[in-house]
Order: structure tokens, then sequence, then C-alpha cells
């Protein structure tokens, strides 16, 4: 078994290192002292403290969105794509500083805390080309003389709230987009990771100066729940694009819902990949070790349920327990580990319960669930990935444990394996590993997995920006970044056009 990466960084250098990659950024950290606190899961220690946005700070941010609106929505939109174009221009020149802070934040290895900002470098030039292409259509009208056609407006203010996972992405496929559509944004971060925050509102702001955008096209609010809630609350809010857990999605949607706001939810995963008796297996296990052991489990999209055909599972578990035992655990900033820290000391109780209710059900913890490095860094949560063999689809499996656990269960046909895949309540994403044809494109089909993802030999986790992501069910059902995503962020409209000097009516109505 490869030995884990033993030294960890100290307190003292991450936060020197994070206020260096701030002040790159041109962030300046608000005055010491207050209720948001800045801890890095890389030690489990407090960098810096800072005050959270008052009641009336926020009700100001988002009234100078809600005032940038009324300019911001009569720039043409090619035009609104330069300020995102600039955006890009700034995040690739300021990429390492960024991962930086994505990796002393959120605890990410080095590859995929750049990963992230490329993600936001992407979605940027996807928003630029988008700008000229907010298509409407032309129909044919039922009366002669009259044009039937569709238009694409600005929606007004949206509010994102993001969660700690994905602590810039998730905010660049929102903000990006919205701001080509025409809108402004108004950014609730997720409490654990505000200096990544800081960071992404200062570039943006920089943005916004060079490229003549209105003040108020951006605002950021830190703090906790209650923060966010003024955005779900206020009716200058349009549009309400809220990443987290199930249960703050039930909290969220009725809330907006009752203002006749809209909802953009996305919320669990359970994700589960199917192994069939023709797949290749050596394929399989980089995908599934990459989707159920990278970012610590932490992904929405993480891997949580290999199902697996019973004459190949012996097989296949093997070889993944033996390519858990060569992943390095450690100090995420040396090149050489893939597995980072847990985000907190509640997220490894989490992993500790559902392993011990595994357990109870009569599951088998095949590796992992250790917690190492505690002697370095008593305050952090360094933990291997866990693999449990499990006898059926549990209670416990059927819950969504933010943390790395792969569940594995066996199945005898492909209907009973969709089955056992569509079985929970989350519906985000999901694959299949086969080189039958037929397997491939029956998982694919409308009875097939019930997922907004649905992946052939290819892991759960690592989405492309150019397709729309998001999921079902208790995911929430709603979709970002790519394809027609744009659609949530504008408002639809109708419009006919009687070019002819009679006025003839629908439906053959005649009245006068």
């Amino acid at each position: 078994m490869t030995s884990n990466s033993t030294t960890l960084p100290d307190t003292d250098s991450l936060r020197a290192r994070a206020r260096e990659s701030l002040l790159g950024c041109g962030a300046r950290l608000p005055a010491q002292g207050g209720d948001v606190i800045a801890r890095t899961p890389l030690t489990g220690d407090t960098l810096f403290t800072l005050p959270a946005t008052s009641e009336e700070q926020a009700d100001a941010a988002i009234g100078a969105a809600d005032a940038a609106f009324r300019q911001w929505r009569t720039v043409p939109a090619p035009q609104r794509g330069a300020l995102v174009k600039r955006l890009g221009e700034l995040l690739t020149e300021h990429k390492e500083q960024l991962a930086d802070l994505v990796t002393i934040e959120a605890g990410k290895i080095r590859s995929e805390a750049l990963g992230e900002v490329q993600e936001m470098i992407d979605i940027c030039e996807f928003a630029v080309g988008l700008s000229r292409q907010l298509y409407g259509r032309t129909m044919a009208s039922e009366r002669p003389g009259h044009r039937l056609s569709e238009n694409w407006h600005p929606l007004g203010v949206v509010g994102v709230i993001s969660a700690f996972n994905f602590p810039v992405a998730v905010w660049s496929w929102n903000t990006a987009i919205a701001l080509v559509c025409g809108d402004t944004v108004v950014w609730k971060p997720s409490e654990l990771t505000p200096l990544t925050a800081l960071a992404c509102d200062a570039l943006l702001a920089r943005a916004a100066a060079d490229t003549g955008a209105p003040d108020g096209v951006h605002r950021l609010l830190l703090g906790a729940r209650e923060t966010g809630e003024r955005l779900v609350d206020d009716e200058r809010v349009a549009l309400v694009s809220a990443t987290g857990s199930v249960r703050m999605g039930r909290e969220v949607a009725p809330r907006v819902a009752a203002r006749f706001g809209r909802c953009l939810l996305e919320l669990g995963g359970n994700n589960a990949a199917i192994v069939t008796p023709s797949a290749d297996l050596d394929l399989a296990v980089r995908g599934i070790v990459f989707s159920a052991a990278g970012t610590a489990g932490q992904r929405c999209t993480s891997l949580r349920r290999l199902i697996v055909h019973e004459d190949v599972a012996d097989q296949l578990v093997e070889k993944i327990v033996h390519a858990y035992g060569q992943l390095p655990l450690g100090d995420p900033f040396d090149g050489a580990t893939l597995v980072g820290p847990l985000i907190s000391a509640s997220a490894h109780r989490g992993m500790a319960e559902a392993l011990k209710a595994a357990e109870a059900d009569g599951g088998k913890v095949l590796t992992g669930g250790e917690r190492k490095l505690a002697e370095q860094a008593p305050e952090a949560v360094y933990v291997r990935p866990a693999v449990v063999r499990m006898p059926a689809q549990t209670d416990i499996v059927r819950r969504e444990t933010f943390a790395p656990i792969l569940y594995v269960l066996t199945y005898r046909t492909l209907e009973e394996a969709v089955a056992l895949q569509n079985g929970v309540p989350q519906g985000l994403s999901s694959s299949i590993f086969t080189q039958d044809q037929r397997e491939a494109e029956r998982f694919l089909a409308a009875d097939g997995s019930d997922c907004g993802i649905a992946n052939v030999n290819i892991g759960t986790s690592g989405a492309e920006i150019g397709g729309a992501f998001g999921g079902e069910k208790e995911t929430g059902g709603g979709r970002e970044s790519g394809s027609d995503a744009w659609k949530a962020y504008m408002r639809r409209a109708t419009n006919t056009v009687n070019y002819s000097d009679s006025l003839p009516l629908a439906q053959g109505v005649n009245f006068l």
C-alpha cells in the first residue's frame, strides 16, 4: 500500500499563501473579526474571521443589483459578452492564485483545483459565444398578414447560493450565463469558502470596470443561512439558483414559489454505475476510482453505488480494492496526492455513522474508513476512502453520505440493475460500463436510467460545460451550464404582428 503524504503544511504558511493569492486577485480582506470563519480543512484551523453581511447591507446589495439591471438589460447582448470575455481573461491570468484558494478552503488536490478554475474559463468562453446566439423563433401564423414569433428577454436579479465543494465553478456557471442574458447577480457563497468568493468578486469587479459595465451588476453577500434567506425571500430577486442539500431545497423552493419567483435547484446525488459482464474492467476501474474517491467523495456527482454483474463482481472488486490501496492521501498541494481531507469533522462523523449502519445491515467493509494523519493535524480529517460490499440496497445505501464510501451491490439481469440504479430518491448522475451496444442503448432509453446525466463507459463525475448539468427527482430538476440552460435566466415573450389591413381573430372567432 502506498504510504500517506506525511508532511502537511502549517497554518501560518497557508494563511500567508491565502493572503498573497487574495491580494494577487485584487481582493482585500475585510477588517478582522466577525461571524464568518475562513477555515482550512488542510489543518482544521482558522485562517481569518470576517464580518457577515448585515441585513441592511444585503438589502442595499440587492437594491444595487436591481437598479443596475434596469440599465444592463438594455445593453446589446454581444456587448454584455465583452464583460464575460474580460472575466475569462482575468481568470486565466490568475488561475494559479484562484486554484491556491480552492485548495486551501475546499481541500481539493492541485489538479482538481486547477481543473475547477479551468471550468470557469471554459464557461466564460461558452457564454461569450452564447451572447450572439440567444435565439428566438418564428412560427407560422394561422391568420393571413400576421407574423408569430418568440423573443427572449433578460429576467432580473439572479440570486446564486453555492456550496463548498465547487466554491467557484458553480458560481461561474450561473454568473457567466446570467450576465450575457442581461441579468445581474447577487452571490451568497458557502460560509465555508468566503476567501474564494472575495477573489472572484474582485476579478469580476475589475472586469466590469475595464468594460464599462454598470456598478451593481454583481454583489457579494457573506454569511450563513440567514444571509441566503434574504435572497430567497426578496421579491426583487427573480431567480434563485441554489446548490446544496435536499433539505435546503425543500425549504428554498416553497418560499420562492410563495412569492412567484423562480427556482433553479441542484441538490443531492446518490449516483450509481452499472458494470456488465462485457465491460472492459480495467477501463471501469479507472472510471470508478476517480468518481468514487476523487475530491474525497465530496462531489454531488461522486459515485456512491456500484452495481456489478455477479459473474464479474469478485474480479472487479479485487481490482478496485487494490487501486484504493495505491491512492496517496495527504497534502493536496503535493502533486503526488490523490485524496485530500474531508471538509470538516461533521463530514467524518457522517461517514463513520454510515459505515456503522452498513455493517449493521450485513455489509462488509473491504477497505478504508480509517482516519489518518491525526497526529500532525488533530483538527483536520484525512480518511481512507472506503469500499463496502452490501447484500442489498438498504436504507443507508439509499441515503446520500457526502464522503468517500462506495457501496457494492450485485445483479443478475440488466432490468434488475436498472431498477437498483433508479431505486433511490436522487436522480443526478449515472453510468454503465459495457461493450454491448444493446445494453448501452437500453440504459439510455426512456425506461433506462432516470437521472439527468447518463454516461456510457465513463464514470459519474467530470461533466463538460457544453452539456446541461442537473438531475431529476430529489436532485431538484434544475439545469445549469451548457446546452439551452440559458433559458432559465431569461423570460419568453410571444409576439404577434399584424401587417395587414384587416383583423381576423384566431380560431375563426367572429366579434364585431
